[in-house]
């Protein structure tokens, strides 16, 4: 490891709170111990007995907050939970120090499995969607339906605005954002990811805004928050250069479960354009394009998101199973256009290198 390469940080090592997390009316968290991580969880129980579960996984930088507009307007019809993966949200690091996408992917897999929750109505937003794609991919017994927002699956061609993004997994890179921006405060910091993430930053309630300024306060108390950004950004951009069984796109190819996939017109992180090839490769995909909309769509436009995954569910309901082919689906300002690999799943289930 080189001299500027930030080093692992133990969960045993850092404060397992540093403040309180903010908990919407009516949510619950809770925290799991599983082998090699712990897990926070957030919940918000149905409005009735019986519905089935769903796990919503968010992006880089994220937590399980972003889920929590889409999981109130979705909870007469699923029993929804939310992970913060390792090292985000209310999540110590793993203790392997593995973030890449299959050590995100294995922790939801463990999840799943302790739980005894699946197959699940499974959601991703960004490298979330990365880790869903895979997770769908390796165990899909685990599966019910695909929720994919912005999903980060390899572009040819990234976006310019991205690329500072992935440049934070640089070696050293991190340490140095941190010194340049020593300064900023956690309004500017905040107001900069929302111009960065939302189609129109306006949609964000002056509430809201303030909610973010003060989780983002918390999180930057902990002392294992740049690292956990650094290597989970260098663990997706190091997944976008696989190839073969192993190619996100070649897992996305896999999945068996019926697929929504919703992509965002003003996308600045994850390229419009591919939502064709999205729609291309997932078998049994409808694809959602929302013009108006940036990355974290579930946030911008949470009743359209609750709507088309609404209809998602009914159809897979009614066909039992049976494959429905690709379509469209009508969305704000416009219309939108098998065998499980032996060596991954083995991957999976066992301990990962370090990213």
């Amino acid at each position: 490891m080189s001299s500027t390469e930030l080093p692992s940080v133990s969960a045993t090592s850092v404060l397992p709170r540093v403040a309180l997390v903010r908990v919407e009316e009516g949510e619950r968290l809770r925290s799991v111990g599983l082998p090699g991580v712990t897990l926070s969880i957030r919940s918000r129980p149905p409005a009735r007995e019986g519905l089935p579960p769903a796990l919503f996984v968010h992006g880089l930088g994220g937590s399980s907050q972003n889920w929590s507009a889409l999981m109130a307007r979705l909870d007469d019809v699923v029993d929804g939970e939310a992970v913060d993966l390792p090292g985000f949200g209310d999540s110590p690091p793993p203790d392997d120090g593995d973030y890449s996408v299959t050590g995100h992917a294995r922790a939801v897999i463990r999840y799943l499995d302790a739980a005894g929750r699946g197959p699940v109505h499974l959601f991703g937003n960004s490298l979330g969607g990365a880790v869903a794609t895979r997770v769908s991919a390796v165990r899909p017994d685990l599966v019910r339906t695909l929720t994919l927002v912005s999903p980060a699956l390899p572009e040819l061609r990234v976006q310019r605005t991205a690329v500072p993004t992935a440049l934070l997994g640089l070696p050293g890179v991190a340490a140095l954002f941190t010194r340049i921006t020593r300064q900023w405060s956690a309004e500017q910091r905040v107001r900069g990811v929302t111009g960065l993430c939302y189609g129109d930053p306006g949609r964000v309630t002056p509430e809201a805004f303030q909610h973010a300024v003060e989780e983002l306060e918390r999180r930057l108390r902990l002392p294992y928050f740049w690292d956990a950004m650094a290597r989970s950004a260098r663990g997706l951009v190091n997944a976008y250069t696989l190839g073969g069984q192993h190619g996100l796109w070649r897992q996305a190819e896999r999945v068996l479960a019926p697929t929504l996939l919703i992509y965002g017109g003003r996308d600045l992180l994850v390229g419009y354009r591919m939502s064709q090839k999205a729609a291309r490769s997932f078998r049994d995909s409808r694809l959602l394009s929302l013009p108006d909309a940036g990355h974290v769509a579930m946030m911008e436009y949470p009743e359209t998101v609750a709507g088309a995954f609404r209809e998602l569910l009914c159809d897979a309901r009614e066909l039992d199973g049976k494959p429905v082919s690709a379509r469209r689906l009508e969305g704000p300002g416009g219309t939108g256009s098998a065998d499980v690999d032996a060596e991954v799943g083995t991957d999976l289930g066992g301990t990962g290198a370090r990213s």
